[in-house]
């Protein structure tokens, strides 16, 4: 699929270069943040960065710490997520969570250390090297505002405050919206910032990142309910068994499904803005809608 492939190893091996390596005292913690951040995944969000980013003309080289950034505050995420204060989830990915290897309280500690070290490379001298210091303090200042009290923390907060409550189709939209949507509008947004687009550009991303991830939450939902632990590396059926309203629940899978399509056809439909070539955020979109995992 056109960069996707050479673009996620790039994501990868940049992931690794940007932990701390060596003798250090926090070794346990250390080896906890690369368990999960080299866990695998499909690296959508960081994806995302580099290809709006090559969209704009830019080199994708300046916007890898961003893109690295943003999967560090999704993974993060993910640990914090997996804790028994949480969705009590032992399995990600096909493996154990972070707590269920290193502990609830280094688990915990590893999440907020992902997090400050996702403004680290953000910020750091290597960084600005690759881009102007005003696109990298907005690219910073997008992922915190996305990534906090009113975006995916905010969602995740409304995600805990409607458990075992019947919630009507507009708090779900809100809630994945901010849970599931803030941190992918964050990564389009972010690579359009150190590409150095013009407004209507970043509000194409943004539209663009709205529609893909609602349909990816959507699609969630569906494999929740229909596919196995085999197929996801997670436990499924978790939305039922914690009594969560979902977009199978209130919807069904074939409207959900139908609903996907339309979501995805707004996301393509926005890149319209762009002359250069969107085959493979097309082709990106289009793979969301499809995936069984």
């Amino acid at each position: 699929m056109l960069n996707q492939e050479k673009y996620r190893i790039m994501i990868e091996d940049a992931l690794k270069s940007y932990l701390p390596h060596g003798d250090y005292t926090e070794k346990t913690l250390l080896e906890s943040m690369e368990y999960s951040l080299m866990i695998g995944g499909k690296r959508i969000r960081p994806m995302l960065t580099l290809l709006f980013c090559e969209l704009c003309g830019a080199d994708v080289k300046a916007a890898l710490p961003y893109a690295c950034a943003v999967e560090m505050i999704h993974t993060y995420s993910l640990v914090h997520d997996d804790l028994p204060c949480m969705d009590d989830d032992d399995y990600r990915r096909g493996k154990l969570s972070n707590h269920k290897v290193y502990g609830e309280d280094v688990a915990t500690l590893c999440g907020d250390a992902l997090q400050s070290l996702a403004f680290d490379i953000m910020l750091s001298d290597d960084a600005l090297k690759m881009t102007t210091a005003d696109r990298a303090v907005k690219a910073a200042h997008t992922l915190a505002k996305y990534s906090g009290a009113l975006g995916m923390v905010g969602g995740q907060v409304i995600d805990i405050e409607n458990e075992n409550k019947n919630a009507q189709l507009d708090v779900l939209r809100e809630m994945d919206d901010k849970k599931t949507g803030a941190l992918i509008k964050a990564s389009c947004e972010m690579g359009c910032i150190i590409g150095g687009a013009d407004a209507k550009q970043i509000e194409a991303a943004t539209v663009y990142a709205e529609n893909i991830g609602m349909a990816f939450q959507i699609v969630d939902d569906i494999l929740d309910v229909t596919s196995s632990f085999e197929q996801l590396g997670k436990p499924t059926g978790s939305d039922s068994d914690n009594n969560k309203s979902t977009y199978v629940s209130l919807l069904g899978v074939d409207k959900c499904k139908e609903l996907a399509k339309e979501l995805t056809k707004k996301a393509i439909g926005a890149l319209s803005v762009f002359e250069a070539d969107t085959t493979a955020l097309v082709q990106l979109a289009e793979s969301l809608i499809n995936r069984q995992n």
